[in-house]
């Protein structure tokens, strides 16, 4: 049932995007979403509420033009549900809110690109194992138009906050734990470039910077594998990757990932303090 309680300010937009999303388990539902739970039961077992109220919610999302339905099978129908590009467009919202959460309400508000293994942050990432990486996830690529965050093969999928070229990083950079290395990490990932294709592994590193900034990185690196630009958090959202704000953008730590080529997260290291060690393990555990 909507909030017929708050009547929103007509001209204000904080006011009339709260009457959309401004109950909890609204957000929830794209977070979910975003995450690849696409069925009605998959949404329920996740957030724990009754399918009257999911019912009620899915209704008022689809309403605000914020989440889609399809129909994949008859007698009976039953629908999945997905984002629509206006849902889409809320990622950021949830990136941002999960971040502020990460800092200020499970942290002690240090502003940290790395966390240690107890925190939540390194836990939610462990929690990944068997999970299985949502399908489509298209990215910009340096080698070109968009590409699948996966292979057809075993993929390593390493985060990184940014590099220093060709834009400067913001002048608060050194002083943030874990976002030094981004150069170096992909140095060494290139390096062992041949390596990772012999044993039919395809490496992927990722970051929120532009696309012309990571082909100009490439080029100036001449770095082995692609680059693929998470400048909308579809990446991010989809797996509930940790970030940081710097620069007036939202960073990811520092991670890697190993992915069989079911799409099924294998395993996770985070956080990554040596990245050369971190580098072995994944042509190792991959």
């Amino acid at each position: 049932m909507r909030r017929s309680s708050f009547s929103p300010e007509p001209d204000c937009a904080v006011a009339q995007s709260l009457a959309v999303v401004g109950d909890p388990w609204e957000l929830l539902i794209v977070r979910d979403l975003a995450r690849g739970l696409d069925r009605f039961d998959l949404l329920a077992d996740s957030l724990r509420i009754s399918r009257k109220v999911l019912t009620e919610r899915l209704v008022g999302l689809m309403d605000s033009g914020v989440v889609e339905r399809t129909a994949y099978q008859e007698r009976p129908t039953r629908y999945a549900y997905g984002l629509t590009p206006r849902g889409r467009a809320l990622l950021p919202v949830l990136v941002a809110l999960q971040d502020w959460g990460d800092r200020w309400l499970l942290g002690d508000g240090e502003l940290t690109g790395t966390n240690d293994a107890a925190e939540p942050p390194a836990q939610r990432l462990h929690e990944l194992v068997g999970h299985r990486v949502p399908a489509e996830l298209l990215l910009p690529a340096t080698t070109g138009g968009l590409v699948d965050v996966l292979s057809a093969e075993t993929t390593v999928i390493f985060g990184f906050p940014a590099t220093g070229r060709p834009t400067p990083l913001p002048d608060e950079w050194p002083t943030i734990a874990g976002a030094h290395g981004c150069t170096l990490e992909n140095r060494l990932f290139s390096k062992h470039h041949d390596a990772f294709r012999a044993a039919g592994i395809t490496v992927h590193g990722v970051s929120t910077q532009r696309p012309d900034e990571q082909r100009a990185f490439a080029e100036l690196e001449q770095i082995a594998h692609p680059l693929l630009s998470d400048t909308d958090l579809q990446l991010t959202a989809s797996l509930r990757l940790p970030t940081f704000r710097s620069g007036g953008l939202e960073r990811l730590k520092r991670f890697v990932l190993v992915v069989g080529a079911d799409r099924v997260i294998r395993a996770v290291r985070y956080p990554v303090t040596d990245i050369p060690d971190a580098v072995s393990w994944a042509l190792n555990t991959a």
